[in-house]
């Protein structure tokens, strides 16, 4: 019976444990998202809409930087996130929005930190108002290749820890060549149809893996994380390309969209 009972406190402790780590960071993202939502109501505060239409500037330069979702595979002509987002925002603020997409197939957070840090992209980043940045998933894709569950799991926290300090790294250039670029961050989505046998894997693992995304903007003057998952999902397979993998036209405009719904009930953080 001791043995049983053992047993029985085994697994409980167990399965706290994997619900710890499950739901832990969705209960993270959700806490950081009630901030921004109840810290906007405040008068003093100005929405990134207003912050741009506001601005005295005519012209508002848009950069994009990443992989290949910031290049627009998937969409077709002009049809990419960074054209329509900045076409949609031109009609909003009622400004020409000049945008210059940098966005490379197939790049790693760590290979954008180098190509950042080198320089690359410096006189971009220095004239840019706001700066869009997704990268990540090839970090993903590369390490579970020809991987089993088990490894995909011993190997998942180093992988999205190197992710970290590769964004931080990113961003931290980027508000030291240009303290006042707005920087929008987007969340990686699941593309994963629901019947595919990795789908819970994937959609379990990818909160762990925002967060790091949520915890670097929070550490970021003027910038704002993209809820991408809410479009791009299990429940909207119609937004993706043939690949399974890219948003098509209309992904991006449902991405796009709703990065605009965010500028518009979203405030600004302040550079310090």
């Amino acid at each position: 019976m001791k043995f049983i009972k053992y047993l029985f406190v085994f697994v409980t402790i167990i399965a706290l444990g994997i619900s710890m780590w499950i739901y832990y960071p969705q209960y993270q993202i959700h806490r950081m998202k009630k901030h921004t939502v109840e810290a906007s109501a405040d008068t003093a505060r100005v929405s990134y809409i207003n912050y741009f239409r506001n601005s005295k500037a005519s012209q508002i330069n848009h950069l994009a930087i990443g992989d290949s979702v910031i290049r627009g595979v998937g969409a077709g002509q002009n049809e990419d996130l960074g054209d329509q987002f900045s076409n949609h925002l031109g009609l909003q603020i009622h400004k020409h929005i000049l945008f210059q997409n940098e966005g490379i197939n197939g790049i790693t957070s760590s290979k954008l930190m180098a190509l950042v840090q080198k320089g690359r992209f410096d006189e971009e980043i220095k004239k840019a108002d706001i700066v869009t940045i997704n990268v990540g998933g090839n970090d993903i894709l590369q390490s579970v290749k020809n991987q089993n569950f088990q490894n995909i799991l011993q190997t998942f926290d180093q992988l999205q820890s190197n992710f970290s300090k590769n964004l931080t790294g990113i961003t931290s250039r980027i508000k030291m060549l240009n303290p006042n670029a707005t920087i929008v961050f987007l969340e990686l989505y699941n593309p994963l149809n629901p019947a595919d046998k990795m789908y819970p894997l994937a959609d379990n693992l990818l909160p762990n893996w925002n967060l790091k995304i949520y915890e670097v903007a929070n550490q970021s003057p003027s910038s704002i994380v993209v809820e991408t998952t809410k479009v791009i999902n299990g429940k909207n397979q119609q937004n993706l390309s043939s690949d399974g993998v890219h948003p098509n036209s209309a992904g991006y405009a449902a991405i796009s969209e709703q990065m605009i719904a965010q500028f518009k009930h979203q405030y600004r953080k302040k550079a310090v």
